[in-house]
Order: C-alpha cells, then structure tokens, then sequence
C-alpha cells in the first residue's frame, strides 16, 4: 500500500516538473504575456491591457511590437511603419512610404476628432528626424497609435532587431474588467 502512495506522489512529481519545464520552455522561445503601460497605443491598445507576445513571428509592417526601449529602462509596445531599406514620410496627415500613400485605418477614430486643418502627425521625413534617408538594415522606425502623445522613433530614431521581444499576437481584457484590481 504505501509503495503505491508513493508511485503515486512520485507519477505527480514528475508530471509537475514536466508541465513545469514546457512552460518555462514555451515562455523562453515562443510566445510570453506583457502589460502595456501608458497611453501611447490608444484606442487600439489601452494601458493595463494584457498582451501576448510571439516571439517567433517575423515582424511584419504595422504590427504591434514590444521592445526594450533605447531611451529608457521599461519596455515599449508601437506599431512597425517602417522596415530596413524603406523612406518615409509624414505629410499632411498622410503617411507615404517609398513613395507609396498608406492608409492608416488604427487612426481613424482619433482622425475623426481633428478640427479642420489640424494634424494627428506632424510632417516629417525620415531624414529630417534620424538623419538617415533610409530605414537601416537590422532597424525598423515605429510610431505609436495615439501621436500626440507616443514617445516613439520621432524622438528615439529607430530600435534595433535585437531589442524586439515579440510581436502583438492577442490582447486580454484587462483584469479591472473583472473587478480584479492591477
């Protein structure tokens, strides 16, 4: 009797330790929850919005990324505009990208709310900003959702592959939703 209490505790054990290791695994290489912190995403991304990451996807152009911040010691979430080998430009409320008009259909609800002749981004070029006529390679130019306050490659320049932590895969209903404080 006992020796099958035992198999028993030891069949749990090693279970445990087996679901333990594919978490830990899972979390390391593939996919990790965040929490976005402050406005800068808005309406699209809300601060206290739970959010799982992948860190296996290829980052693609308008993807919500999170990464280190190069001006800061917190992490970042924005959306990619522009990858390495692009020019971009800001003109007139319309984004152009190689020379290309893009719509940016994230936008439109605070677009929505401008007076006539008011702009949701100032006009810039990349080089006016970064110095740079192009995206470099290994770099990408992000811009947050709610521009008149995001603090993004405007003011940093670009952030690096390497400081990338997953791109935006799911958002989860805050917690305060439910009552659950954060």
């Amino acid at each position: 009797m006992m020796n099958s209490i035992m198999e028993e505790i030891l069949s749990w054990v090693k279970a445990l330790a087996i679901a333990l290791i594919i978490v830990l695994v899972v979390r390391q290489f593939l996919v990790t929850p965040s929490i976005v912190q402050g406005k800068s995403m808005e309406p699209n991304l809300h601060d206290g919005d739970r959010i799982i990451l992948s860190k296996i996807s290829k980052v693609n152009r308008f993807d919500e990324i999170a990464f280190r911040a190069p001006d800061a010691d917190e992490n970042y979430v924005k959306r990619v505009i522009g990858m390495p080998g692009d020019t971009i430009e800001m003109k007139d409320d319309t984004l152009y990208i190689n020379g290309k008009a893009y719509e940016e259909p994230y936008l439109d609800s605070f677009k929505n709310q401008l007076e006539d002749g008011e702009l949701l981004t100032n006009n810039f070029t990349l080089e006016e900003i970064t110095g740079e006529s192009v995206v470099p390679s290994g770099y990408y130019f992000v811009l947050g959702d709610n521009r008149f306050i995001s603090k993004d490659s405007r003011v940093f320049g670009f952030i690096s592959e390497e400081s990338i932590i997953g791109d935006v895969k799911m958002r989860i209903w805050p917690l305060q939703n439910f009552g659950i404080p954060k």
